[in-house]
């Protein structure tokens, strides 16, 4: 068992369960659990004992997503400041993408915004029959950002990505499925089961060359996401300091709608 005091990670033989575990908060993401994350997902470069790593969340939700109070306080920070701390989800999505084992995610309940993100960083995912997917950035007067976007993308196709990302439009488990965001969709109570029999599939598997087949298939795919997506957090800080923002982040916290000026 980890020592971390918002993840919990469990191994048994050559399958390792991350789990997310504030869920008095629906394991909403602050810095701690982020740099948590990073770290977790960092320490399998050196594990060569696991083959496959579950991503899940504790209670009934993958998670809420970047805990608004989070958020507002890299709004305090100096602008050099802003900068480099908006972009530690992004060092946590490709953490996650370039864990070398095979990764999947046991989706139950919510994945919102910057969880979505993390929880399409994994290879593979297995969805509740509750589980949904929401981006309420647009909402919040902001971009997308962690340079998950082309991942998006790959997955659900360009008019998908702005029905979900522009939209901001909630996607329940049947049309995730549909869409290509889930490999499968299982009862509440079969979730982690089903995710511990693919895991257990996947680690029968030769290691060696499972391992550098993923890492094919990922430099085939996102050779450019890196060079294309550089500027999402700049984008990010500059969304934040419109009056748009600060209507829609009052109205946001309050579940009212707002009129944008574009200002």
């Amino acid at each position: 068992m980890s020592s971390y005091q918002y993840l919990k990670l469990e191994k048994r033989e050559h399958i390792a369960i991350v789990t997310l575990n504030r869920p008095t908060s629906r394991n909403a993401l602050n810095g701690e659990l982020l740099l948590e994350l990073e770290q977790v997902a960092l320490s399998f470069r050196d594990d060569l004992e696991t083959r496959v790593v579950i991503f899940t969340g504790s209670g009934n939700h993958f998670s809420a997503g970047v805990d608004l109070n989070y958020l507002s306080g890299l709004q305090a920070k100096p602008m050099l400041e802003r900068r480099r701390s908006v972009r530690l989800g992004e060092r946590v999505f490709y953490a996650i993408c370039q864990i070398e084992q095979i990764t999947i995610c046991a989706w139950a309940g919510a994945a919102i915004g910057g969880a979505a993100c993390l929880a399409t960083a994994t290879d593979l995912r297995i969805g509740s029959v509750d589980c949904f997917v929401q981006y309420p950035e647009i909402d919040m007067g902001i971009n997308l950002m962690w340079q998950c976007l082309p991942r998006t993308m790959r997955l659900v196709g360009e008019a998908r990505a702005v029905r979900l990302v522009i939209g901001g439009e909630r996607i329940s488990a049947e049309t995730m499925l549909d869409w290509g965001l889930l490999e499968e969709i299982v009862a509440n109570d079969k979730l982690m089961n089903r995710s511990f029999e693919l895991a257990e599939f996947y680690a029968s598997k030769p290691p060696i060359a499972a391992q550098m087949i993923k890492r094919s298939i990922n430099a085939i795919s996102s050779q450019l996401d890196r060079a294309m997506m550089h500027g999402d957090a700049d984008q990010h800080v500059l969304a934040t300091l419109s009056k748009d923002y600060e209507s829609a982040m009052a109205a946001y916290r309050k579940d009212k709608t707002v009129s944008f000026s574009g200002d």
